[in-house]
């Protein structure tokens, strides 16, 4: 059972989105973007490096640039947990 993202996000793993760039197999001369997001650590990224290596060695399209941002959603000394009940009429 693979965990959940708030249990990631404890662990320290962030949300990472990356644009990539790639020319069209058939036309060299056009290039098209695809994005890609996935929860990852920083600043090493072995997740987005190991999709990198996926797509040099299964998709035709060479890669022309990749552009991305990693944004840490929750931390370890950010979560708190809240008990409480409200009575509404």
């Amino acid at each position: 059972m693979s965990p959940s993202e708030t249990e990631l996000m404890l662990k320290g793993y962030g949300l990472t989105t990356a644009e990539f760039f790639y020319h069209m197999p058939d036309y060299v001369h056009v290039l098209n973007s695809y994005v890609w997001q996935d929860y990852d650590i920083a600043p090493d990224h072995p997740k987005l490096f190991q999709f990198v290596e996926f797509w040099q060695s299964e998709i035709e399209g060479p890669l022309h640039s990749v552009r991305f941002t990693h944004r840490k959603l929750i931390g370890p000394g950010e979560w708190q947990n809240q008990v409480g009940e409200f009575t509404l009429h």
